[in-house]
Protein backbone atom coordinates (compact mmCIF):
# COMPACT_ATOMS: atom_id res chain seq x y z
CA UNK A 1 0.00 0.00 0.00
CA UNK A 2 1.31 3.43 -0.86
CA UNK A 3 -0.03 6.91 -0.47
CA UNK A 4 1.37 10.17 -1.76
CA UNK A 5 0.42 13.60 -0.51
CA UNK A 6 1.88 17.06 -0.59
CA UNK A 7 3.00 18.88 2.56
CA UNK A 8 4.06 22.46 1.88
CA UNK A 9 6.67 22.29 -0.85
CA UNK A 10 7.83 18.73 -0.10
CA UNK A 11 6.18 15.42 -0.81
CA UNK A 12 5.31 12.90 1.88
CA UNK A 13 5.25 9.20 0.97
CA UNK A 14 3.73 6.57 3.24
CA UNK A 15 4.87 2.99 2.62
CA UNK A 16 4.20 -0.31 4.32
CA UNK A 17 7.52 -2.16 4.17
CA UNK A 18 7.16 -5.94 4.31
CA UNK A 19 9.66 -7.68 6.61
CA UNK A 20 9.94 -11.22 8.07
CA UNK A 21 8.81 -9.68 11.37
CA UNK A 22 5.71 -7.88 10.19
CA UNK A 23 4.71 -4.88 8.15
CA UNK A 24 6.44 -1.63 9.11
CA UNK A 25 4.77 1.70 8.32
CA UNK A 26 7.30 4.27 7.06
CA UNK A 27 6.72 7.92 6.23
CA UNK A 28 9.30 9.57 3.98
CA UNK A 29 9.44 13.38 3.91
CA UNK A 30 11.53 14.97 1.20
CA UNK A 31 13.80 13.36 -1.35
CA UNK A 32 17.09 11.70 -0.34
CA UNK A 33 20.05 13.76 -1.57
CA UNK A 34 22.77 11.70 -3.24
CA UNK A 35 24.97 9.85 -0.77
CA UNK A 36 23.91 12.06 2.13
CA UNK A 37 22.34 10.10 5.01
CA UNK A 38 18.64 10.32 5.76
CA UNK A 39 17.39 11.25 9.23
CA UNK A 40 15.53 8.16 10.49
CA UNK A 41 13.32 8.39 13.58
CA UNK A 42 11.89 5.73 15.87
CA UNK A 43 9.28 6.51 18.55
CA UNK A 44 8.67 5.40 22.14
CA UNK A 45 5.91 3.17 23.55
CA UNK A 46 2.44 4.73 23.66
CA UNK A 47 3.35 6.94 20.71
CA UNK A 48 3.71 6.83 16.94
CA UNK A 49 5.81 9.00 14.67
CA UNK A 50 3.23 11.81 14.64
CA UNK A 51 2.65 12.15 18.37
CA UNK A 52 6.34 11.60 19.10
CA UNK A 53 8.02 13.84 16.50
CA UNK A 54 5.52 16.31 14.97
CA UNK A 55 6.18 19.12 17.45
CA UNK A 56 9.92 18.87 16.77
CA UNK A 57 9.81 18.56 12.98
CA UNK A 58 7.12 21.22 12.62
CA UNK A 59 9.20 23.71 14.57
CA UNK A 60 10.43 26.61 12.44
CA UNK A 61 14.09 26.01 13.33
CA UNK A 62 13.88 22.47 11.94
CA UNK A 63 13.05 23.77 8.43
CA UNK A 64 16.70 24.67 7.83
CA UNK A 65 17.83 21.13 8.65
CA UNK A 66 15.16 19.58 6.45
CA UNK A 67 16.45 21.59 3.49
CA UNK A 68 19.58 19.45 3.72
CA UNK A 69 18.17 16.05 4.71
CA UNK A 70 15.21 13.84 3.88
CA UNK A 71 13.45 12.28 6.88
CA UNK A 72 12.15 8.73 7.26
CA UNK A 73 9.77 8.17 10.20
CA UNK A 74 9.37 4.51 11.21
CA UNK A 75 6.34 3.24 13.14
CA UNK A 76 6.68 -0.09 14.94
CA UNK A 77 4.25 -2.77 13.69
CA UNK A 78 0.67 -2.01 14.70
CA UNK A 79 1.46 1.34 16.36
CA UNK A 80 0.51 3.73 13.55
CA UNK A 81 -2.79 5.60 13.34
CA UNK A 82 -5.72 3.35 12.39
CA UNK A 83 -3.72 0.13 12.76
CA UNK A 84 -5.72 -3.09 12.54
CA UNK A 85 -5.70 -5.38 15.57
CA UNK A 86 -3.26 -8.26 15.32
CA UNK A 87 -4.87 -11.69 15.29
CA UNK A 88 -4.92 -13.71 18.50
CA UNK A 89 -1.68 -15.64 18.84
CA UNK A 90 0.33 -13.18 16.72
CA UNK A 91 3.92 -13.17 17.95
CA UNK A 92 5.12 -9.61 18.18
CA UNK A 93 8.75 -9.07 17.11
CA UNK A 94 11.39 -8.73 19.80
CA UNK A 95 13.53 -5.60 20.13
CA UNK A 96 16.32 -7.42 18.25
CA UNK A 97 13.93 -8.34 15.44
CA UNK A 98 12.61 -4.77 15.21
CA UNK A 99 16.18 -3.56 14.71
CA UNK A 100 16.53 -6.16 11.95
CA UNK A 101 13.66 -4.52 10.05
CA UNK A 102 15.71 -1.34 9.56
CA UNK A 103 18.17 -2.70 6.93
CA UNK A 104 15.09 -3.72 4.94
CA UNK A 105 13.65 -0.21 5.31
CA UNK A 106 16.90 1.26 3.97
CA UNK A 107 16.91 -1.22 1.09
CA UNK A 108 13.27 -0.44 0.27
CA UNK A 109 14.03 3.27 -0.12
CA UNK A 110 17.46 2.77 -1.69
CA UNK A 111 19.27 4.39 1.25
CA UNK A 112 22.90 3.78 2.19
CA UNK A 113 23.05 5.30 5.67
CA UNK A 114 21.12 7.21 8.31
CA UNK A 115 21.44 9.66 11.15
CA UNK A 116 19.18 8.05 13.76
CA UNK A 117 16.90 9.90 16.15
CA UNK A 118 15.20 7.75 18.78
CA UNK A 119 13.51 8.13 22.14
CA UNK A 120 13.05 5.45 24.80
CA UNK A 121 12.22 2.21 22.99
CA UNK A 122 13.19 3.82 19.68
CA UNK A 123 16.58 4.80 21.10
CA UNK A 124 17.19 1.21 22.20
CA UNK A 125 16.22 -0.18 18.78
CA UNK A 126 18.42 2.31 16.90
CA UNK A 127 21.35 1.56 19.19
CA UNK A 128 20.96 -2.17 18.54
CA UNK A 129 20.83 -1.43 14.79
CA UNK A 130 23.99 0.69 14.97
CA UNK A 131 25.84 -2.01 16.90
CA UNK A 132 24.92 -4.67 14.33
CA UNK A 133 25.23 -2.50 11.20
CA UNK A 134 27.79 0.23 11.98
CA UNK A 135 28.36 1.06 8.31
CA UNK A 136 24.71 2.08 7.94
CA UNK A 137 24.67 4.59 10.82
CA UNK A 138 26.59 7.87 10.67
CA UNK A 139 25.30 9.34 13.91
CA UNK A 140 22.69 8.91 16.65
CA UNK A 141 20.66 11.26 18.82
CA UNK A 142 19.37 9.06 21.64
CA UNK A 143 16.79 10.47 24.04
CA UNK A 144 16.12 8.57 27.30
CA UNK A 145 18.20 5.57 26.20
CA UNK A 146 18.25 2.57 28.53
CA UNK A 147 20.86 0.09 27.34
CA UNK A 148 20.08 -2.47 30.04
CA UNK A 149 17.49 -5.20 30.33
CA UNK A 150 15.04 -4.86 33.22
CA UNK A 151 16.67 -5.94 36.47
CA UNK A 152 14.81 -8.23 38.84
CA UNK A 153 13.72 -5.34 41.10
CA UNK A 154 12.52 -3.30 38.13
CA UNK A 155 10.71 -6.34 36.80
CA UNK A 156 8.98 -7.02 40.13
CA UNK A 157 8.01 -3.38 40.57
CA UNK A 158 6.62 -3.26 37.03
CA UNK A 159 4.58 -6.43 37.54
CA UNK A 160 3.12 -5.20 40.83
CA UNK A 161 2.35 -1.85 39.20
CA UNK A 162 0.58 -3.66 36.35
CA UNK A 163 -1.70 -5.40 38.82
CA UNK A 164 -2.82 -2.17 40.47
CA UNK A 165 -2.73 0.38 37.64
CA UNK A 166 -3.88 0.49 34.07
CA UNK A 167 -1.34 0.02 31.28
CA UNK A 168 -1.78 3.72 30.52
CA UNK A 169 -0.42 4.69 33.93
CA UNK A 170 2.59 2.43 33.38
CA UNK A 171 3.31 4.11 30.03
CA UNK A 172 2.87 7.61 31.48
CA UNK A 173 5.36 6.67 34.21
CA UNK A 174 7.79 5.54 31.51
CA UNK A 175 7.43 8.69 29.40
CA UNK A 176 7.44 11.35 32.14
CA UNK A 177 9.08 12.04 35.47
CA UNK A 178 7.09 12.50 38.67
CA UNK A 179 7.55 16.28 38.60
CA UNK A 180 6.08 16.58 35.12
CA UNK A 181 3.18 14.29 36.00
CA UNK A 182 2.42 16.40 39.07
CA UNK A 183 2.98 19.90 37.68
CA UNK A 184 1.94 19.60 34.02
CA UNK A 185 -1.39 17.86 34.30
CA UNK A 186 -2.83 19.34 31.09
CA UNK A 187 -0.02 17.82 29.02
CA UNK A 188 -0.32 14.49 30.85
CA UNK A 189 -4.08 14.48 30.21
CA UNK A 190 -3.43 15.04 26.48
CA UNK A 191 -1.02 12.10 26.28
CA UNK A 192 -3.32 9.90 28.36
CA UNK A 193 -6.21 10.69 25.98
CA UNK A 194 -4.04 9.82 22.99
CA UNK A 195 -2.87 6.51 24.48
CA UNK A 196 -6.39 5.44 25.40
CA UNK A 197 -8.29 6.68 22.35
CA UNK A 198 -5.84 6.75 19.43
CA UNK A 199 -3.65 3.70 20.02
CA UNK A 200 -4.75 0.14 19.34
CA UNK A 201 -4.70 -1.21 22.90
CA UNK A 202 -4.05 -4.84 22.01
CA UNK A 203 -1.17 -3.96 19.67
CA UNK A 204 0.23 -1.53 22.23
CA UNK A 205 0.20 -4.21 24.92
CA UNK A 206 2.31 -6.48 22.66
CA UNK A 207 4.80 -3.66 21.99
CA UNK A 208 5.17 -2.90 25.72
CA UNK A 209 5.64 -6.61 26.47
CA UNK A 210 8.36 -6.86 23.81
CA UNK A 211 10.24 -3.92 25.35
CA UNK A 212 9.92 -5.38 28.84
CA UNK A 213 11.54 -8.56 27.48
CA UNK A 214 14.54 -6.77 25.96
CA UNK A 215 18.06 -7.99 26.62
CA UNK A 216 21.09 -6.02 27.69
CA UNK A 217 22.88 -4.27 24.81
CA UNK A 218 26.23 -5.47 26.25
CA UNK A 219 28.20 -2.36 25.36
CA UNK A 220 31.54 -1.51 26.95
CA UNK A 221 33.71 1.60 26.95
CA UNK A 222 36.69 1.00 24.64
CA UNK A 223 40.22 1.23 25.99
CA UNK A 224 43.40 1.31 23.88
CA UNK A 225 44.14 -2.09 22.42
CA UNK A 226 40.70 -3.51 23.19
CA UNK A 227 38.08 -4.71 20.76
CA UNK A 228 34.85 -4.29 22.70
CA UNK A 229 31.27 -3.91 21.50
CA UNK A 230 30.29 -0.24 21.51
CA UNK A 231 28.93 2.44 19.20
CA UNK A 232 31.33 3.48 16.43
CA UNK A 233 29.43 6.60 15.35
CA UNK A 234 29.13 10.05 16.97
CA UNK A 235 26.34 9.92 19.55
CA UNK A 236 24.35 12.62 21.35
CA UNK A 237 22.64 11.35 24.51
CA UNK A 238 19.79 13.56 25.73
CA UNK A 239 17.85 13.33 28.99
CA UNK A 240 15.79 15.60 31.21
CA UNK A 241 17.15 16.09 34.72
CA UNK A 242 13.85 14.85 36.19
CA UNK A 243 13.30 12.06 33.65
CA UNK A 244 12.76 8.53 34.96
CA UNK A 245 15.54 7.50 32.56
CA UNK A 246 18.23 9.87 33.86
CA UNK A 247 20.26 7.23 35.72
CA UNK A 248 20.05 4.81 32.78
CA UNK A 249 21.26 7.50 30.34
CA UNK A 250 24.17 8.49 32.57
CA UNK A 251 25.09 4.82 32.93
CA UNK A 252 24.94 4.33 29.15
CA UNK A 253 27.23 7.34 28.70
CA UNK A 254 29.92 5.66 30.81
CA UNK A 255 29.96 2.71 28.39
CA UNK A 256 30.45 4.70 25.18
CA UNK A 257 33.55 6.09 23.51
CA UNK A 258 34.17 9.46 25.22
CA UNK A 259 35.73 10.91 22.07
CA UNK A 260 32.50 10.36 20.12
CA UNK A 261 29.81 10.92 22.75
CA UNK A 262 28.10 13.99 24.19
CA UNK A 263 25.68 13.83 27.14
CA UNK A 264 23.14 16.66 27.15
CA UNK A 265 21.07 17.10 30.31
CA UNK A 266 18.03 19.32 29.91
CA UNK A 267 16.30 21.05 32.80
CA UNK A 268 12.59 20.31 32.69
CA UNK A 269 10.72 19.18 29.55
CA UNK A 270 12.23 19.17 26.04
CA UNK A 271 11.16 22.33 24.19
CA UNK A 272 11.38 21.75 20.41
CA UNK A 273 13.64 24.80 20.00
CA UNK A 274 16.19 23.42 22.46
CA UNK A 275 16.23 19.96 20.88
CA UNK A 276 16.50 21.44 17.40
CA UNK A 277 19.47 23.56 18.45
CA UNK A 278 21.20 20.55 19.99
CA UNK A 279 20.57 18.37 16.94
CA UNK A 280 21.75 21.05 14.52
CA UNK A 281 24.95 21.52 16.48
CA UNK A 282 25.41 17.73 16.51
CA UNK A 283 25.04 17.57 12.71
CA UNK A 284 27.54 20.40 12.30
CA UNK A 285 29.96 18.46 14.49
CA UNK A 286 29.68 15.56 12.03
CA UNK A 287 30.80 17.86 9.21
CA UNK A 288 27.39 18.54 7.61
CA UNK A 289 25.79 21.95 7.06
CA UNK A 290 29.04 23.85 7.75
CA UNK A 291 27.93 26.99 5.92
CA UNK A 292 24.63 27.55 7.75
CA UNK A 293 24.24 30.09 10.52
CA UNK A 294 25.80 29.22 13.85
CA UNK A 295 23.29 27.85 16.32
CA UNK A 296 22.38 29.72 19.48
CA UNK A 297 24.04 26.95 21.48
CA UNK A 298 27.31 27.40 19.56
CA UNK A 299 27.09 31.20 19.93
CA UNK A 300 26.53 30.90 23.67
CA UNK A 301 29.58 28.65 24.00
CA UNK A 302 31.77 30.96 21.92
CA UNK A 303 30.64 34.21 23.52
CA UNK A 304 30.57 33.33 27.19
CA UNK A 305 33.37 31.71 29.13
CA UNK A 306 31.22 31.76 32.27
CA UNK A 307 28.30 30.05 30.47
CA UNK A 308 25.74 32.54 31.79
CA UNK A 309 23.30 32.09 28.92
CA UNK A 310 19.74 30.98 28.36
CA UNK A 311 21.02 27.50 27.54
CA UNK A 312 23.59 27.04 30.28
CA UNK A 313 22.65 29.55 32.96
CA UNK A 314 22.41 26.91 35.68
CA UNK A 315 25.32 24.80 34.55
CA UNK A 316 27.52 25.45 37.58
CA UNK A 317 24.55 25.07 39.91
CA UNK A 318 23.49 21.72 38.43
CA UNK A 319 27.01 20.30 38.50
CA UNK A 320 27.45 21.33 42.13
CA UNK A 321 24.23 19.60 43.08
CA UNK A 322 25.19 16.41 41.31
CA UNK A 323 28.57 16.45 43.02
CA UNK A 324 30.83 13.50 42.47
CA UNK A 325 28.32 11.61 40.33
CA UNK A 326 28.59 14.19 37.55
CA UNK A 327 32.36 14.14 37.70
CA UNK A 328 32.57 10.36 37.64
CA UNK A 329 30.05 9.92 34.83
CA UNK A 330 31.21 12.78 32.62
CA UNK A 331 33.61 11.69 29.90
CA UNK A 332 36.83 11.62 31.91
CA UNK A 333 39.48 14.16 31.16
CA UNK A 334 38.28 16.70 28.63
CA UNK A 335 35.91 18.62 30.88
CA UNK A 336 38.11 21.64 31.51
CA UNK A 337 38.81 21.95 27.80
CA UNK A 338 35.24 21.43 26.60
CA UNK A 339 34.33 25.11 26.19
CA UNK A 340 37.53 25.87 24.30
CA UNK A 341 37.08 22.85 22.04
CA UNK A 342 33.44 23.61 21.35
CA UNK A 343 34.22 27.22 20.57
CA UNK A 344 36.88 26.12 18.09
CA UNK A 345 34.37 23.66 16.68
CA UNK A 346 31.75 26.36 16.20
CA UNK A 347 34.23 28.79 14.66
CA UNK A 348 35.45 26.14 12.23
CA UNK A 349 31.94 25.59 10.94
CA UNK A 350 30.94 29.23 10.75
CA UNK A 351 34.03 30.05 8.79
CA UNK A 352 33.10 27.22 6.44
CA UNK A 353 36.62 25.89 6.17
CA UNK A 354 36.36 22.59 8.01
CA UNK A 355 35.71 19.29 6.37
CA UNK A 356 34.37 16.22 8.15
CA UNK A 357 37.69 14.46 8.75
CA UNK A 358 39.48 17.55 10.03
CA UNK A 359 36.72 18.31 12.50
CA UNK A 360 36.71 14.74 13.83
CA UNK A 361 40.48 14.84 14.37
CA UNK A 362 40.72 18.34 15.80
CA UNK A 363 37.80 18.49 18.21
CA UNK A 364 37.22 16.14 21.14
CA UNK A 365 33.49 15.55 21.43
CA UNK A 366 33.51 14.20 24.96
CA UNK A 367 31.65 16.65 27.15
CA UNK A 368 28.59 16.94 29.35
CA UNK A 369 26.31 19.90 28.81
CA UNK A 370 23.54 20.88 31.22
CA UNK A 371 20.97 23.25 29.75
Amino acid sequence: WRKRKKSGQSFVFEHDVETPYGRVRCTMKGVPKGDRPVILTFHDIGLNHKTCWNSLFNHEDMAEIMQHFAVCHVDAPGQHEGANTFSTGYEYPSMDQLSETLPLVLKHFGLKSIIGMGIGVGAYILTRFALDYPNMVEGLMLININACAEGWIDWATHKISSWTHAMTDTIIGHLFGKEEIHHNQDMIATFRHHIVNDMNQYNLHLFVKAYDSRRDLDIERPVPGSNVRTLKCPSLLVVGDSSPAVDAVVECNTKLDPTKTTLLKVRGPFPPAKLTEAFKYFIQGMGYMPSVSMTRLARSRTASGSSVTSFEGSRSRSHTTEGNRSRSHTNEGNRSRSHTADAQHARAHTEGGADKNNVDQAVPKSTEVSC
